[in-house]
């Protein structure tokens, strides 16, 4: 799941509890996709996509000079916390993975205010081939393939125990996530499974960021209705589940697996937050499978990952690998790219976070009004196909540095035209610049708060559950988007006509 789009900064890095996913929503879940768990350094969840074989090395870009334009000069985000600031982790949460042969070679997991994170242990220099920095065996993973008939593996479910008649009653199209909250949920109650010891240091409830975990007030303060509608829905189907599979007369076996509501609603976050989705084969099998990866879901999200997914048949290992190419710094975090070419939306859903600076995010623009696509590209150095768009930093200034994955975003969202060699009219191109910066604005006042009195809010409510804090973000990081779009128009009319 990586496409190479552009070197966003440092501090676009995310992280999940869970650090640790331009359609319209769907009640039913999310596809799972090849991920692992999910953080945002101010937020978390999880999963990665999967690549069975990743060589392809980002490009090095640093953003463009604004400083012809000082009224748009962006002030800095805070830096992330640096991986020495971070406690390490638990001797136990290296001990018990060990010695069962999981294996990481240059890495050191570490835990701050926002769950874990993985980080860089030494320098690594690039090489012309991918490294591996994880290997976990399949023995301690939770795997359900994605279609009948089921198989398990490691097959730890015993036959008749009726959690499998549980797992059997799923949609074979929509309901994956509850079969791995339902594999989870039994791997805890199974004497002498690993992820009852694993289980430890997975987030709690109230460490989630998932909005299955919600309240209606967090919901409104998304200021997305439709992204409301769809997370109720969630809501709504996983408790109809638990009250059909876990009603009085459940047997005892079950019963305790998920005595409330709100033990299952957790333990399908996690599921949703920290499944990969990946095709391995075990001797002649080969199986598309949804995956909990433990040691691996620790991962957190970037959109120019410096990590990837690969599965060793051959030893029946998950590894995790760095990039070809890729120079790694010792505290650099290593992350992975959870969804690739999905909104903000779709975020929120699956994992409970947001960014300013997703290069796939969108506006729906609803006016006629258009901008020439060759030269909106060349003002901010954009190259690449639209779907590959990313920022040639070698055509750039040294010290540029207003191009991000948001400018990347208005490159594709921004209505565009293009007729050959026909040159824009500056006149023209003014016009349009300034119909589509109105209809921005419009979109701006449409929102119950402005920026300056949501980032207030945010530094008001230190103490705010991790899904409302999102919910707060999520609309904080849209109207940065917008902004960011009428500021690049701005540079765009600055630059092209001058």
């Amino acid at each position: 799941m990586s496409i190479s789009v552009l070197n966003p900064p440092a501090y676009c890095i995310l992280n999940d509890h869970h650090h640790h996913q331009l359609q319209k929503f769907n009640a039913s879940p999310l596809p799972p996709i090849s991920v692992c768990k999910c953080r945002i350094r101010s937020v978390r969840p999880v999963t990665a996509v999967m690549v069975a074989d990743e060589t392809s090395s980002s490009l090095d870009s640093s953003p463009i000079s604004t400083s012809t334009f000082p009224l748009f000069q962006p002030s800095l985000p805070p830096e992330p916390t640096p991986a020495t600031q971070l406690e390490p982790a638990d001797p136990d949460f290296y001990k018990i993975g060990y010695v069962r042969s999981m294996r990481a070679y240059g890495i050191e997991f570490r835990e701050g205010p926002d769950g874990f994170g993985v980080y860089a242990s030494k320098d690594i220099e690039a090489l012309r081939r991918a490294r591996v920095i994880m290997e976990i065996p399949l023995e301690l993973m939770l795997t359900i393939s994605q279609k009948l008939p089921w198989m398990f593996f490691p097959d730890i479910i015993p036959v008749g125990h009726p959690i499998f008649d549980i797992i059997n009653s799923t949609n074979p199209e929509t309901d994956w996530d509850l079969r791995m909250a339902c594999l989870l949920l039994y791997a805890f109650d199974c004497k002498g499974n690993f992820w009852q010891l694993y289980g430890d240091f997975l987030p709690g409830p109230d460490e989630c960021t998932s909005f299955l975990l919600a309240t209606e007030e967090d919901l409104l303060e998304l200021q997305d209705k439709e992204l409301a509608s769809t997370l109720r829905e969630q809501q709504r189907r996983a408790l109809e589940f638990w009250e059909k599979n876990w009603h009085s007369a459940v047997p005892l076996k079950v019963k305790r697996l998920a005595p409330e509501p709100e033990r299952f609603m957790w333990a399908l976050s996690i599921a949703q937050s920290r499944c990969i989705d990946k095709q391995i084969r075990i001797g002649a099998l080969v199986q598309d499978s949804n995956m909990l990866v433990p040691y691996a879901d620790m991962l957190n999200h970037s959109f120019e990952p410096n990590c990837f997914f690969h599965w060793r048949f051959k030893d029946r290992m998950l590894e995790v690998m760095i990039n070809a190419g890729k120079k790694i710094k010792k505290g650099d975090e290593m992350t992975v790219d959870y969804m690739d070419g999905k909104m903000n939306n779709l975020f929120m859903q699956r994992y409970g976070f947001s960014s300013p600076v997703n290069p796939w995010d969108v506006i729906q623009f609803s006016g006629n009004a258009r901008v020439h696509l060759d030269s909106f590209l060349s003002v901010f150095n954009i190259s690449g196909l639209p779907e590959d768009y990313y920022h040639n930093s070698k055509l750039s200034y040294d010290d540029d540095r207003f191009v991000d994955g948001a400018v990347i975003a208005a490159a594709r969202t921004t209505p565009t035209w293009s007729d050959g060699d026909i040159p824009p009219i500056p006149s023209l191109e003014r016009k349009a610049v300034k119909e589509l910066q109105e209809e921005c604005q419009q979109m701006l006042a449409g929102f119950s708060t402005t920026v300056d009195q949501d980032q207030k809010i945010l530094e008001s409510i230190p103490e705010a559950t991790r899904t409302h804090e999102a919910a707060i973000k999520y609309r904080l990081h849209r109207k940065l988007f917008i902004e960011k779009v009428i500021q690049a128009l701005d540079i765009y009319q600055e630059r092209i006509l001058f």
